[in-house]
């Protein structure tokens, strides 16, 4: 019958059209398709509160699910669902009934096109397992015979484990005479005395379900042999010996039936006297090699059994009396399975033949079952539908033919089953890949567009491109209904077609490929070595197509796994712009660290090794070992880990109980390639070492200390040192010095003995022993010199032998001065001294040198005038001359000279009297150059304020500069040789030019240094209409400048001219510690003051009022000003209570008063504060007019500064203060300015005899300061018309 199907089958073959594999996407209808469900058997465990079996489809329509129990339909009382699959499938069982539903399951998945199967699903529902009650008598046996404990264990959730075991839980011991079967059964070959007992329990465990159970406890009684004996002497009986048998198995031969796969285990378990011995064979062919004999030999297994190991296996038994065998027969089948793969799905069209078959094997030989939808489909000729054996064949489909047809294949050993899908349909192409789909690679990338296309017959797919006639060609290019194109270029971009066509008809999408930028590394990142503790940056830097910045990330990997960056503060982990900065790093950093640069489309990275550098781990066994002698030791160790920088040192530590316990401190350094270290230890001390490395990034842990060590005591090592001899009085010599250490006492009992003798007049030594380091000698002669020694001892010996120092006996003060002054003047502020040192006995102790003192009697130019400026210097050791500087010209000294030493100064020299000689004078401290015109240019200054002689002139020189080149055109030269000369006309200069002006003073020694100031003539266009009415610049005039001067601010107060109330000025101020100036915004002049705040108390600062925001503009007014100092205030409180004081302040109100009121009277005759002198009496009325002038500004009446800024009658030593007078010259109509500031400050005239009030404001006047510093006296300031 067989070979009958055959011969149809192959004839069916030759007719039947070609079909395609199934593969209809689910927007086409299709029949059901079990993707998965729960293969058996199901094994219901206690602790599960349900029980799930699974059964999931997908076809189109959605399959709905019946079951059935048993091969009847069965309704689940519980069906679970979820939005993919509203008819879900899987069933719920619940725990508390799960007996009920044991059985076998099957699912049913079907729609409107046909019905899909599962294998049997098995549910077992097992018992709790557990051992009958059982009573158990003893077991008797005589000793020698073989006995067999059984356990009969209950079944159960496999796997089970059987033990053996005593009531207190002690397993049995195994071995060739006792050895538990698989059966579960204690066999015992032979009876021994020891075997006696009454709790052999057996255990049967089953992991899956966490259950153990005991049975009932049996007892053993082992009859002795020696019990029937006449005599208790005679030696102990043994047993007679006794030929092997088989407790397992019983009989010769067994049969064993196992799968293929499956592990061989065959068993012999022998008794008999002695014990018998098993021996394994296969008979007529070799044993696998995968064999193994367990259990003493009794066990042989053969593990994933193939068909070759079938055979007979021969087991013997054998001893002294004879062996006994029993014979296995083997045999190895197996299961249905595929011989290649399941059957697949067809889709054919109407008219072909459908053939499907079922290839499987097993052994025995499956028999195989045809359902068509759950249905059996039998044999039909008459309609075309045939049935032969494994093959099924459908001639002349129609789509009345599809349906889901099942295989099953069987046999003893399981089944398997497949559900094969046919479709038999007609139909036009559908293309289900979304039309205008868009594309994107990356340049050099590949891509693949997708035209997913379902057709019946298959269709055939092309594609073309846009504005590119014909088919698309070229290597680079493949079709297999996508289109894939490799290696992409910038042309690819553009529109492409997929056309797809059968005999039903013809269908087409459109897809846009955009070939994009590739993500690149540019600055890929470094390997870094770190120090531990610090942060690690590790640069990325990238570049990627901007229209994929949406999708750009920049990822970091550390050893392949990616690292958790956060943006929280506390993460250790933070990425800026590619940059990765990981915080606090520590040794698990260290590591590769990839840069990964990824978009939608593409990746790129790169890597760098990041090394993270930290101090040494601490060395690890520490051993001593005695070298020469106790106190001379060697310290070994195991250095630890360097951390990736070498160990350049290695500290050793001790720590001694006695002196001071718990401290520790170093003892040795080692280099960092050695790993021992040759200790000299002092003497009675109880020691511990450790150890500790030091590498690039610093000392590392210290070790674990060693054990104690003791040194045995010892006499000193060594003597005191840094021995002192000091005489603190004149008639005893202190000695004293550095002690030992107490660590170098070496022993109890420590002092020291002292000796010494004069050095060179005594041979015997006096000694005295002390216990503290310092010994005094008292009644000795002044500064005498002494040998002094010094020896250690304690009370097991004394030290070295001590060496000898010299010292000296107490000092005192010299009694000679210096003879033989003399006095060499080199220059105007510097001389040479000269003298006989006084005679060594005198000095009466160690040298120290000589004091020069000198005082300045008086000036040659006010010789009347007593001065008494004392100066010294001292020059140290042992001399006979000196140099002096620092004198002042033009003056008489007297000098004297004595020698000092420790104890104090000694007599000074007689005096040496001296002038010295006429200098050049200072600079002069105001050149102002102003009142310009076509061709003539006023100059006013001011006389030195040191002129070093007498005034003899100046010297002027001027400069005519072409611009813009600044060349020096012409110079020319003018002596003036008035002394009182103060102000100077220049005629005959060229017209709209710029000049420098250097202004030196003079004397017969010859000219200061010269102080420049520049300024220009103008063109006849600029000259004023009439010099009545046209102002003289336009630089603003103010009256009644003063200033209030707190401790962290000034206020700067000013009255100005009617027709210069909206004016423009800066105030500038610089302090002139540091010398830095600060300049303030534009001030209106009617605004009357301004506030300069954030000064620091006490400091001395330079102000300045200027028309122009440039420090080098020659500047209204400048003055010197000081903050005050808080602990002041309570003097001037008193200062202020002063009734003589009020007095003189009404007083001098009262005359300011009335010279302000003269003022006023002829201001508004003239029209001009100062009036309008005649020509030459002028001088003198100038000098009248500053007089006022100087009073107008020292006592400011309330009325001239308009009652603003809060002042009033009641005078306050807080209150403003005038700025000084040094600042304004009057303006009028001819030669006189009113600006006369040059541009250099101010404050050397605080050297220049001046001084400070007590708010600060400096009231040297000029015109003092003048006199002071002149060699003549004139009556007023000369002008010199040139």
């Amino acid at each position: 019958m067989r070979l009958v199907g055959t011969l149809q089958l192959a004839l069916l073959l030759a007719l039947t059209s070609w079909a395609t594999g199934l593969n209809i996407p689910l927007e086409v209808e299709q029949l059901p398709t079990i993707i998965t469900y729960t293969t058996g058997p199901v094994i219901a465990l206690p602790f599960d509160p349900t029980v799930k079996i699974r059964c999931k489809a997908k076809g189109n329509p959605t399959p709905a699910y019946r079951w059935t129990k048993d091969g009847k339909d069965f309704i689940p009382p519980h069906i679970t669902t979820n939005k993919t699959d509203p008819t879900g499938g899987t069933v719920v069982l619940l725990h508390k009934h799960l007996i009920n539903f044991q059985g076998k399951y099957r699912c049913y998945a079907f729609n409107k096109l046909g019905t899909a199967m599962t294998e049997e699903i098995e549910l077992i529902v097992p018992n709790v397992p557990k051992f009958p009650k059982e009573e158990h008598p003893p077991i008797v046996v005589k000793e020698g015979e073989p006995m067999t404990l059984h356990c009969n264990p209950p079944e159960g959730v496999a796997p089970r484990q059987i033990y053996w075991m005593s009531l207190g839980l002690q397993h049995f011991k195994q071995d060739n005479r006792v050895s538990m079967g698989s059966d579960g059964n204690l066999y015992f070959s032979n009876a021994i005395q020891n075997d006696s007992r009454k709790d052999y329990c057996c255990y049967a465990a089953f992991p899956r379900i966490r259950t153990i159970v005991q049975k009932d406890a049996m007892a053993v009684v082992v009859k002795s042999l020696n019990n029937g004996n006449e005599s208790d002497d005679s030696a102990d009986a043994t047993p007679p010996v006794r030929r092997p048998s088989l407790l397992l198995p019983s009989g010769v031969q067994t049969v064993k039936v196992l799968l293929k796969g499956e592990t061989l285990k065959l068993e012999c378990i022998p008794e008999g006297y002695p014990t018998p011995m098993v021996k394994w064979m296969k008979m007529g062919d070799k044993m696998a090699p995968r064999n193994k004999v367990e259990r003493h030999g009794k066990l042989l297994t053969i593990s994933a059994v193939e068909e070759r190991d079938g055979g007979k296996y021969m087991c013997t038994a054998e001893n002294s009396a004879g062996e006994a065998v029993h014979y296995f027969d083997v045999i190895v089948e197996e299961q249905p399975k595929w011989l290649t793969e399941p059957p697949q799905g067809q889709l054919t069209v109407i008219g072909s033949d459908v053939h499907v078959k079922c290839s499987v094997t097993g052994k025995p030989p499956p028999d195989i079952t045809w359902r068509r939808n759950g249905e059996l489909f039998r044999d039909d000729p008459d309609n075309n539908r045939r049935v032969l054996d494994d093959t099924v064949v459908l001639h002349n489909a129609t789509p009345e033919d599809s349906a889901v047809y099942q295989c099953d294949a069987s046999n003893v050993h399981g089944s398997i089953l497949a559900n094969i899908n046919i479709m038999v349909m007609n139909m036009a192409p559908r293309i289900l890949t979304r039309d205008y789909q868009d594309y994107a690679v990356v340049l050099g990338g590949d891509i693949t567009m997708n035209c997913s296309v379902f057709g019946s017959p298959p269709p055939e797919v092309s594609w073309s491109k846009y504005e590119t006639p014909g088919p698309i060609e070229g290597e680079r290019f493949s079709q297999n209904g996508s289109l894939q194109i490799i290696i992409a270029e910038k042309r690819d971009s553009g529109k492409y077609v997929c056309v797809a066509s059968n005999r039903e008809g013809k269908s087409s999408i459109t897809a846009i490929l955009d070939v994009k930028d590739p993500t690149k590394i540019v600055g890929p990142p470094q390997d870094a070595q770190v120090i531990s503790g610090t942060t690690a940056q590790l640069k990325c830097q990238t570049e990627y197509d901007e229209s994929l910045r949406g999708s750009f990330e920049v990822v970091w990997r550390k050893d392949g796994e990616e690292l958790p960056l956060s943006f929280e503060e506390n993460s250790r982990y933070v990425l800026d712009d590619g940059m990765l900065q990981i915080m606090n790093v520590n040794l698990s950093d260290q590591g590769v660290y990839t840069c990964v640069a990824r978009t939608s489309l593409d990746e790129d990275s790169a890597t760098a090794l990041l090394t993270i550098l930290d101090v040494p781990d601490a060395p690890k066994d520490l051993k001593i070992s005695e070298i020469k002698s106790p106190r001379n030791v060697l310290l070994s160790w195991v250095p630890g880990s360097d951390h990736n920088s070498s160990i350049t040192e290695f500290i050793v530590e001790y720590e001694e109980s006695q002196w001071e316990p718990g401290r520790w401190k170093e003892q040795q350094k080692v280099p960092g390639n050695q790993a021992t270290a040759e200790l000299a230890l002092h003497g009675h001390l109880d020691y511990q070492f450790r150890v500790y490395a030091v590498n690039a990034v610093g000392p590392g842990p210290p070790s674990e200390p060693t054990e104690r060590y003791r040194t045995p005591p010892a006499a000193p090592d060594r003597n005191p040192e840094n021995i002192k001899i000091q005489g603190h009085l004149p008639h005893q010599m202190d000695i004293s010095w550095e002690p030992l250490l107490p660590i170098e006492h070496n022993g109890p009992g420590l002092e020291y003995k002292v000796s010494y003798r004069k050095l060179g007049v005594e041979d015997v030594w006096t000694e005295h022993l002390v216990k503290r380091h310092s010994f005094v000698v008292r009644n000795t002669s002044t500064f005498i010199p002494y040998e002094i020694k010094i020896q250690s001892r304690n009370s097991h010996g004394k030290g070295p032998d001590p060496k000898v120092v010299t010292g000296y006996s107490g000092e005192d003060v010299p009694t000679a001065a210096p003879r033989d002054v003399a006095v060499e003047v080199f220059n105007t502020t510097v001389l040479r001294v000269s003298w006989t040192p006084a005679p060594p006995a005198t000095v009466r102790g160690h040298l120290g040198g000589y004091d020069v003192q000198w005082f300045r009697k008086r000036s040659m130019l006010n010789p009347n005038k007593v001065l008494d400026e004392r100066e010294s210097m001292s020059f140290p050791g042992k001399r006979t001359h000196a140099i002096v500087p620092g004198l002042k010209p033009f003056s008489e000294y007297r000098l004297t000279v004595n020698v000092f030493n420790k104890k104090g100064n000694g007599p000074n020299s007689d005096p040496v009297t001296f002038n010295t000689p006429e200098g050049v004078p200072a600079q002069v401290p105001i050149l102002t150059a102003s009142n310009a015109q076509k061709d003539t240019i006023l100059l006013v200054w001011g006389p030195p304020l040191e002129t070093n002689g007498i005034l003899s002139g100046y010297l002027l020189q001027y400069h005519l500069f072409d611009e813009p080149t600044l060349e020096v055109v012409d110079s020319q030269e003018i002596n003036i040789t008035k002394a009182d000369t103060t102000q100077l006309r220049l005629r005959g200069l060229e017209e709209s030019r710029l000049y420098r002006f250097h202004l030196s003073a003079c004397t017969r020694a010859g000219c200061g240094p010269p102080l420049a100031q520049e300024s220009r003539t103008v063109t006849s266009a600029h000259l004023p209409p009439t010099p009545a009415v046209a102002p003289v610049q336009s630089i603003p005039a103010l009256l009644n400048i003063s200033s209030y001067v707190s401790d962290t601010f000034a206020k700067i107060s000013w009255t100005a001219r009617e027709e210069q109330q909206d004016s423009q000025l800066y105030v500038a101020y610089k302090n002139n510690r540091d010398g830095i100036w600060r300049i303030s915004e534009a001030v209106n002049t009617s605004q009357s003051f301004h506030i300069i705040d954030g000064l620091k108390p006490g400091a001395v600062y330079t102000v300045r009022l200027m028309a122009k925001r440039l420090l080098d503009n020659a500047s209204i007014f400048e003055d010197v000003i000081q903050t005050r100092v808080k602990a002041a205030e309570g003097q001037r409180r008193d200062f202020s209570t002063q009734g003589w004081l009020i007095g003189t302040m009404c007083a001098m109100a009262l005359l300011t008063l009335v010279v302000l009121m003269a003022c006023f009277v002829r201001r508004n005759k003239g029209g001009k504060y100062a009036g309008t002198p005649p020509p030459r009496p002028q001088q003198q009325d100038m000098f009248s007019m500053g007089k006022v002038k100087e009073k107008e500004d020292l006592h400011p009446d309330v009325e001239s500064q308009g009652m603003n800024d809060d002042m009033f009658c009641e005078y306050s030593d807080s209150e403003e203060k005038p700025l000084k007078a040094r600042g304004l010259i009057s303006l009028n109509d001819d030669d006189t300015v009113g600006d006369s500031i040059s541009r250099d400050s101010l404050v050397d005239y605080a050297d220049g005899g001046g001084e400070f009030d007590e708010d600060g404001s400096f009231i040297g006047e000029y015109s003092e300061s003048k006199h002071r510093g002149s060699g003549s006296a004139p009556n007023g300031p000369g002008t010199i018309t040139a």
